[in-house]
């Protein structure tokens, strides 16, 4: 499976679940408002994800307490979708948005939510351990241009590199 993550896999053992200096998971998460699909808006490119388009995630509860996390993505190349089963769960307090996630058996990697609308659950920031992960997600496949700003000036501000960011497509291919 060539999609593990939109909330990324970290392949070595070595601070997998650390985070990018500055960057601070949100407090007050609720994890149920979070639950069902988001849309990835922008992402930096990652060999995982590479070459996929109209990428999503849908989050559901796991009995054991963690997050399952269904990501999808359709080939720029082939037109076929791609699907990828991972589990998440809390690293800290079910209330602060930092979690750690695994596509791969016992490897986790860090899911910072580190910018959301805590209103209404609309758009998310989120990062890995590193500013090399770096993705905007939202609950419709398309965002403001004020949240798109506010993404790409928060995230450069962080030290990461916004020059390099993808923006998704998600028209319907025939």
């Amino acid at each position: 499976m060539r999609l593990p993550v939109i909330a990324f896999v970290c392949l070595s053992l070595g601070a997998c679940l650390g985070a990018p200096d500055g960057v601070t998971p949100v407090k007050n998460f609720d994890v149920n408002r979070y639950l069902g699909v988001w849309y990835e808006v922008a992402r930096l490119d990652h060999s995982f994800e590479r070459g996929l388009e109209a990428v999503s995630a849908e989050y559901s509860l796991r009995e054991d307490g963690g997050l399952k996390v269904i990501n999808s993505g359709r080939s720029v190349a082939t037109g076929a979708t791609d699907q990828a089963e991972g589990r998440a769960y809390f690293v800290e307090a079910e209330d602060t948005g930092y979690l750690k996630v695994s596509f791969f058996g016992p490897f986790f990697g860090s899911y910072i939510v580190f910018d959301l609308d805590q209103s209404n659950y609309q758009y998310a920031f989120v990062a890995g351990n590193s500013t090399d992960y770096l993705w905007l997600l939202s609950r419709t496949p398309q965002v403001s241009d004020k949240v798109l700003e506010s993404f790409i000036s928060r995230s450069a501000a962080l030290g990461f590199d916004t020059e390099a960011l993808i923006f998704v497509d998600h028209s319907p291919k025939s």
